[in-house]
């Protein structure tokens, strides 16, 4: 079994200009919610992960927000009360010394409120009852002090959201255009205004790659349709040449026969290059969507093979049920008819394939089964890449296929936002179970 040649520049996974790795390319693509789809957080690592939802960089920075005028009131709070108290202890009552002259004598003692009392007691019942003032007086400022800090909390938690989004916006804007572009909507572009600050910078970055991106994919696009004019022009010669050619019935046996070989050879290129084209064009996710009926296109599909699956002796069965799906109709079409053209080749004499179709929670489901030799489980990580086949497998064949089925199949699938599953028969052959969402 080959493989596919590396690029040049270095082995895979290195750029051409050096030999630093680079990250590998994710399998599935972040994706956005589709419309009244929940999206379900899984919490991960770091500070906010025991929050039940997702710590958005909105949410983070009114934490922020509040979080430091919480802290600075409660700093605030704190000196405020050791500096009155310090204030109040500025303005305790003076120390008293007094002596009485009575007809008796001199006397250190005087009647307060009917007490008799000396120096020492009066100036003590004078600092008792400032010490409970001043603690009646701290303790109602500290409740009320708090009282207002919470309610300039909550209002400082709702400032700071409002203006986190407002800070945010210009991000937005760039995270739903980046969402149009990888819709293949390259003609966006996000034009921001405002200041000369770092969001306008990043915008400013994303336009000129998107202005790149754009004229790589118009180049690429043409190169395609010159390549399908240039490729297939000359093959059409040579078949038409060839069966020209072999229409003669004067031709020897030995030119028959060479004749009818380049004729496989050119054909078996002629299912190259349409299938190249193919996988380059559903490369890309679909922007135009329509409702679909997926029984009718596997009807389509069924017709398409019947003839090939009878002469391999290969018995076809179907259990459609309706299911309506989102997409292009070509390409579904060209799904099911790969699929059903890899189980019938790939299968044995009497043996037989089953296509069937049903309605999945979110979407539409297409099944095929079919009979065939026994799959390693290990081989399934291989079967959707261009140009792998199964070992064991036939490669000189041309009616074999050249290669590119499945890929074309996956391609399509993730067009479509869909997902595909391959999984081995007991006794021998495949299920293939493409799931599509539903409009």
């Amino acid at each position: 079994m080959t493989t596919p040649p590396r690029p040049a520049g270095g082995p895979s996974g290195a750029p051409a200009g050096g030999p630093r790795a680079v990250p590998p390319k994710p399998v599935h693509p972040p994706r956005a919610p589709r419309e009244g789809q929940q999206e379900t957080y899984v919490p991960g690592d770091g500070l906010l992960a025991w929050l039940p939802f997702r710590p958005t960089i909105r949410m983070r920075l009114t934490l922020l927000y509040g979080g430091m005028f919480l802290m600075a009131g409660v700093v605030l709070l704190l000196l405020m009360y050791f500096f009155v108290r310090q204030a109040l202890d500025y303005v305790a009552p003076p120390q008293i010394n007094f002596t009485v002259v009575t007809p008796n004598g001199v006397s250190s003692n005087f009647m307060v409120n009917g007490t008799q009392m000396s120096s020492d007691q009066l100036n003590a019942l004078l600092a008792s009852r400032h010490e409970a003032a001043s603690t009646a007086a701290l303790n109602t400022l500290l409740r009320k002090s708090l009282t207002v800090l919470v309610c300039l909390a909550v209002i400082a938690f709702a400032a700071g959201y409002a203006m986190a989004g407002r800070v945010l916006r210009p991000l937005g804007r760039i995270t739903r255009t980046a969402r149009d572009v990888a819709s293949s909507d390259l003609h966006r572009r996000i034009e921001l205004d405002g200041p000369d600050d770092e969001l306008k910078e990043l915008a400013d970055t994303f336009d000129d790659m998107l202005d790149r991106l754009d004229r790589s994919f118009d180049s690429q696009r043409r190169f395609v349709a010159n390549a399908s004019h240039e490729l297939r022009t000359p093959l059409a010669i040579n078949r038409t040449l060839l069966e020209v050619q072999l229409s003669d019935p004067a031709a020897s046996p030995d030119l028959q026969q060479l004749g009818k070989t380049l004729l496989a050879t050119n054909e078996r290129s002629e299912q190259l290059v349409e299938g190249l084209l193919l996988l380059a064009r559903s490369e890309n996710e679909l922007t135009d969507r329509r409702a679909v009926e997926l029984s009718e296109v596997a009807t389509r599909a069924l017709e398409q093979t019947r003839g090939e699956a009878d002469k391999r002796e290969v018995e076809l069965r179907s259990k459609l049920a309706p299911a309506v799906v989102a997409g292009n109709g070509v390409l579904l079409e060209r799904l099911a008819l790969n699929l059903l053209q890899n189980a019938v080749r790939y299968n044995t004499p009497g043996g037989w394939v089953e296509l069937a179709t049903a309605t999945v929670p979110g979407g539409g489901e297409l099944v095929v089964s079919n009979t065939g030799p026994v799959v390693p489980g290990y081989e399934l990580e291989h079967i959707f890449e261009p140009f792998r086949r199964i070992k064991g497998a036939d490669r000189t064949r041309s009616d074999k296929g050249v290669g590119l089925g499945l890929s074309i199949v996956r391609s399509v699938v993730r067009a479509h936002g869909g997902t595909i599953e391959a999984t081995p028969r007991a006794g021998g052959g495949l299920t293939m179970r493409v799931r599509i969402p539903s409009p």
